[in-house]
């Protein structure tokens, strides 16, 4: 299992209005406090409090940017069904 310090994550939050952001952070505890805080990515500015409901640790940042715009590309359903099987 890799240490935190050599994982890049690509995560998904859940804003207060029920939309979803994808982003990507090496310290994801961080990450989702500074977009609590209202000063992460402008979309999450004003759609807060936001909520992490999921993530993946990947091996380097090129992987992780890859994987996020994969994931960007996906439809809402495809997003919320990725969401249901990390919940399981």
């Amino acid at each position: 299992m890799k240490s935190n310090d050599e994982c890049h994550y690509v995560y998904i939050l859940r804003c207060a209005d029920g939309t979803l952001y994808t982003g990507w952070t090496t310290d994801l505890e961080k990450r989702v406090a500074v977009h609590n805080a209202g000063k992460g990515a402008k979309y999450t500015k004003n759609r807060r409090p936001v909520e992490l409901v999921y993530y993946e640790c990947l091996d380097s940042k090129p992987l992780a940017l890859r994987r996020e715009c994969a994931i960007k590309a996906l439809s809402r359903q495809e997003k919320l069904s990725l969401i249901r099987r990390h919940e399981r």
